[in-house]
């Protein structure tokens, strides 16, 4: 079979899921599956635009109260603005991930306006890279909005997670790019992988000095022979470091007590058609944000930990 024809085949498939997901989503939940209610607050960062836009529609479709945020308050607003209109349950606040200031003003009104949240949606992501470009002018700046951002996120929420059976849900917009074991993207460093992928032995250390390394030979000039993935470099070893700090937080959190469980999990929206693709994608919002959405209102939530696509357990 020849390249084109394994495409093609590839095509089919996806297109046949896509149906399949757009079908699922048409069919309701059950009043036994509904874990939550107008009073469940989900905060979606960089929610203004994109999938994070349809992320926050879709949730507040379901009858969850959304706040989305975004850097930019004014198009944050207006954004909140079309769903409200439509007669949803969106607000809006300012927050910019990567400003502790920022962060800490918006924890403090989420916690006096809501008293904490239930649902958070990681998407606030930069990517500078399109089609076959692989510029690593601006990896500084994707590593750190990519990975940082999520992680300043993640600890800043801990405290203001609501107490549930239910448990808190948070799911990381990631990417397939960025698997430590992919067949066409991956770390030739047998030795990182490994250290990567023992989820017994892996530290916040380790996922921070892989980053740095990277950045280092980027400032030296020396990063094309590091051994690193070939395809939007910077961007899928920030998403690298996304999907392994999400296994390592789920560790951490499997220790808390009942009642106070927080369930966490990635997922990879495939090509989506959206600015950050420079509108080239295959795939709409709407379906790209459907597995967000999925994860956060599983109604059995044991699952934390997993790498999803299209509503299916995938790889690291």
């Amino acid at each position: 079979m020849g390249k084109s024809d394994k495409a093609e085949r590839a095509k089919e498939r996806r297109e046949k899921r896509l149906q399949e997901i757009s079908l699922l989503r048409t069919i309701p939940y059950s009043d036994h599956q509904r874990w939550w209610s107008a009073e469940t607050v989900a905060v979606v960062t960089g929610g203004n635009r994109g999938i994070g836009f349809e992320i926050s529609r879709q949730l507040a479709a379901h009858g969850v109260t959304v706040i989305l945020t975004s850097r930019d308050h004014s198009v944050g607003l207006e954004a909140a603005k079309v769903f409200q209109e439509g007669g949803l349950n969106v607000f809006c606040h300012q927050l910019d991930v990567l400003d502790t200031l920022s962060i800490n003003e918006f924890c403090d009104w989420l916690k006096q306006n809501y008293g904490g949240l239930d649902i958070l949606i990681n998407n606030a992501a930069v990517n500078f890279n399109q089609g076959s470009d692989n510029s690593v002018e601006y990896a500084s700046q994707v590593i750190t909005t990519n990975y940082y951002g999520i992680k300043n996120m993640i600890q800043a929420m801990i405290p203001l997670m609501k107490h549930s059976s239910h448990g808190g849900r948070i799911v990381n917009v990631s990417s397939r790019l960025g698997r430590i074991n992919g067949k066409r993207n991956k770390l030739e460093d047998a030795n990182l992988r490994e250290k990567l992928s023992n989820i017994d032995t892996l530290t916040e250390e380790m996922i921070d000095q892989t980053v740095s390394t990277f950045l280092q030979q980027v400032q030296e000039g020396t990063w094309e022979s590091g051994g690193w993935p070939k395809t939007f470099t910077d961007y899928s070893i920030s998403k690298l470091a996304v999907n392994t700090y999400t296994r390592l937080m789920a560790r951490i959190f499997s220790e808390r007590p009942e009642g106070e469980k927080i369930y966490i999990n990635c997922y990879c929206p495939g090509w989506v058609k959206t600015a950050m693709t420079g509108y080239a994608g295959n795939i709409s919002a709407e379906d790209g944000a459907d597995t967000a959405v999925w994860l956060a209102l599983l109604p059995d939530q044991a699952v934390t930990g997993k790498f999803f696509a299209e509503r299916r357990e995938i790889s690291f």
